[in-house]
């Protein structure tokens, strides 16, 4: 195949045969000439533009993992400050139990507020595991601790008030800090109906709100209003005995209460039938109404 240029005009013509090494040099020259005018003149300044792009998240990554890490730092400063005020205050019932006990004469080793905590050693991968096992660890074995402690603190408050409540649960001495006694124990003229009636307890006559006491440790089991009493604290003091404090102005303890000898339990009124301020004071032993005096008078 051979190619052929012709060219004519009125005057004169023109033929060329170029060969084929011409056609094809000529060819390559056209076509790198297109594909260097095709070239965008842009292509460098958008790589820039993505280039900047690029670095200007990397630096955004950056300031929020440097923000990540400064406040989970500042939460783990303060875990482990709040941590070491728990051990602290641990270390405080520790004390508290262990002196407890000695004064209570219980045998120490029934307890174990002497023997501190015992932590598991291991070798953490890295720093940063090695913070996040302390803390773990620490704060599993805290409320470990704290458990068993409780348990035992609670194991020898009822041991102490048992025995509290067995030295002062005998009955002695005057229902109230001020006044007199006015009625005793037994046939009496009803200050109502005038008739011959039975009072069942003795009356202690003083000033309107002054305290009414327990003459014994006890657990209240009744502390509301009561017909013919008024405002009534009971209280039981086991083996069968019991003790009511009638026709108070209010009450300071409820149903359930443990109190003391010598707690306050009432402010002395008039309510209920009665006839002037005073405390109605009963001794019940199995159920039946006893002469309060022996035990008023009682060392």
């Amino acid at each position: 195949m051979s190619l052929t240029l012709l060219y004519r005009s009125k005057k004169s013509r023109f033929v060329y045969r170029p060969t084929k090494r011409q056609v094809l040099t000529c060819f390559i020259a056209i076509c790198g000439v297109f594909l260097i005018s095709s070239r965008s003149t842009d292509l460098p300044n958008e790589n820039l533009a993505r280039l900047s792009l690029a670095q200007s998240g990397l630096h955004q990554q950056q300031a929020q993992l440097d923000k990540l890490k400064n406040s989970t730092e500042q939460r783990l400063a303060t875990l482990l400050q709040k941590l070491a005020e728990a051990e602290s205050r641990l270390v405080s019932v520790n004390a508290l139990g262990a002196r407890l006990v000695e004064q209570a004469q219980l045998n120490p080793d029934e307890f174990s507020f002497s023997q501190p905590a015992e932590v598991e050693q291991v070798t953490p991968q890295s720093a940063n595991d090695l913070s996040q096992y302390n803390v773990v660890s620490r704060i599993e074995i805290m409320l470990d601790e704290l458990e068993d402690k409780e348990k035992q603190l609670s194991a020898l408050e009822s041991i102490l008030m048992s025995h509290h409540i067995t030295e002062e649960s005998a009955l002695a001495g005057r229902p109230i800090e001020a006044g007199w006694l006015s009625s005793y124990y037994g046939i009496r003229t009803d200050p109502f109906t005038g008739k011959p009636t039975m009072h069942k307890g003795l009356d202690f006559a003083g000033a309107e709100g002054e305290p009414v006491i327990a003459t014994g440790a006890g657990i209240v089991t009744w502390a509301a209003s009561r017909y013919g009493y008024g405002e009534l604290v009971e209280i039981d003091h086991g083996n069968g005995l019991v003790t009511r404090y009638g026709h108070n102005k209010s009450l300071n303890v409820k149903i359930g209460d443990v109190v003391t000898k010598g707690q306050s339990i009432a402010l002395m009124g008039n309510t209920g039938r009665s006839t002037g301020a005073h405390v109605h004071y009963e001794v019940i032993r199995q159920g039946q109404p006893q002469d309060p005096l022996p035990f008023v008078y009682r060392d």
